[in-house]
């Protein structure tokens, strides 16, 4: 098996504190090996738009840019869309 460099990128649009994204990144732990996690801290000058989109959803997730879930993991919705981004780098 090749090493991938092309893994999907999971956006966690996040502030400090919050409870419910430490949950989330507990329940994404053991996919953790099958995407990038990068987080973005609405709270920043520079996140303004997504602090005005999601100050009241947090977490909310963009898997490669797109919307995906908010509020809680859909573990169930989040494997489908993981498998089908896998499945198109393929």
């Amino acid at each position: 098996c090749s090493a991938r460099t092309n893994k999907p990128v999971l956006t966690l649009f996040t502030k400090k504190p919050c409870p419910l994204c430490d949950e989330a990144k507990e329940v994404l732990e053991p996919y953790k090996r099958r995407f990038i996690l990068q987080e973005v801290d609405i709270t920043l000058p520079e996140n303004s738009v997504w602090y005005d989109k999601y100050k009241y959803d947090i977490p909310v997730f963009h898997l490669n840019g797109k919307f995906l879930m908010k509020h809680q993991v859909d573990i169930q919705k989040f494997e489908d869309q993981l498998v089908k981004v896998e499945l198109q780098h393929d």
